[in-house]
Order: structure tokens, then sequence, then C-alpha cells
């Protein structure tokens, strides 16, 4: 851990949140959404998915979009579930780490995520003894309330500007090199975990 570390900014999905992409793509075709599987991809940056995420169309807009895309006659409540096997758990030993943490550091939450996949995360993986997300970190950033995503800097310096850290005290987790990358242009440090690596080992 870098001395000088005041604030850590996490991740959810990858860091906090274990993924299923391949799951959720299975799932998608097992509801006969086959057309829109391959678009189950972070990457991507210009699709309904992605638009979701960025908060430019709402839940029901979404999914009247993924039918019409499959030419396919599911219900909201199909497509939504299926979209949610993308999210699987979240370890014991990362909840009560961030809670660890939460005492001796300013924590926040800065995710590219969506209505659905927020809502699930926060109703089903979080609760711990009591607990919510809102226990764990200071503030919670979500792009699609913010209608900005990662990996643009416009987030992080929006991050820094409503919480009022600096970006010299600041530590940035996250698991695409790419949105570490903008971070580290503003001057926050980053640690980029890799897909085996465990990160709570780092404090």
């Amino acid at each position: 851990m870098e001395k000088g570390i005041k604030n850590i900014i996490f991740d959810l999905g990858g860091i906090v949140v274990n993924l299923d992409r391949q799951g959720c793509v299975d799932s998608f075709k097992a509801i006969g959404a086959t057309e829109v599987s391959d678009y189950v991809d972070d990457s991507k940056q210009e699709d309904v998915f992605h638009e979701l995420e960025i908060g430019a169309i709402s839940v029901a807009k979404f999914c009247d979009q993924v039918r019409y895309k499959a030419q396919f006659d599911a219900t909201d409540e199909q497509i939504c579930a299926a979209w949610n096997t993308m999210i699987k758990e979240i370890p014991v030993k990362r909840i009560e780490k961030l809670i660890e943490l939460h005492d001796s550091y300013t924590t926040y939450l800065l995710s590219n995520t969506n209505e659905i996949h927020w809502k699930y995360c926060y109703d089903k993986l979080f609760p711990y003894h009591g607990l919510s997300a809102d226990n764990y970190f200071e503030e919670i950033f979500l792009s699609y309330e913010m209608h900005l995503i990662k990996p643009s800097e416009a987030i992080f310096t929006s991050v820094l500007e409503q919480t009022g850290i600096k970006a010299e005290d600041t530590l940035f987790i996250d698991d695409s090199e790419v949105n570490c990358a903008a971070a580290r242009r503003l001057g926050i440090k980053t640690r980029c975990v890799k897909q085996s690596e465990d990160w709570t080992l780092l404090f």
C-alpha cells in the first residue's frame, strides 16, 4: 500500500462483485435472444447496453430494444433476469475488507453499471449482518446516474469535484488498465487488478 493514501475508490464488477459474462450470454440465448447475446461485452460503447449504462434510456425502453433487436417475445422480467446472470456473488472476505477499510480510509464506489444490475447488487448481494452498500462507502457513484462512463476523464473529475478529495491522496482500484490510465492522467494513484489477483491482500 502506497504511503499518503487517504481515499480509496473501488470499481464494482470484477473488483467487488464477481462476474460471469459467458453465463449471461448463455442466458440470453436460452430465452431466444441470440442476436443480442454478442452485445454482452464491456468493450462495446455504442449499443443498447451502453445506453442503459449511461442512463440514456429507461429499463422499459431497454427491454423494448432488446425485443426489437432479437425479434423475440420475452417479458421485461425474463430479459432483466437474463441480464442479471452476469452478476455473481460478493465473497464474504471482500465485504469484510470493505468494512475494515472504511474505518481507516474514506472509501468510494465508482462503477460503470446500470439500474438493473445495481438494484440486484444493492438488494441481494451487499446486505451483510444488517449492513448495506451505504455502510461500506462514503459515497457511491454510478455511471447511469451520472450520465458519464469510464474511461472518460470527466467521470473521475466529477468524483473529485463532488467529494473534494485530492487526486494525489487517492487510490483507484479497477480491473481495466484503460480505466486506470484515465485516472492516472488526473494524478490519481491506481492499481489494476489482474483476474487471478486478490486485491484484499494489498492491505
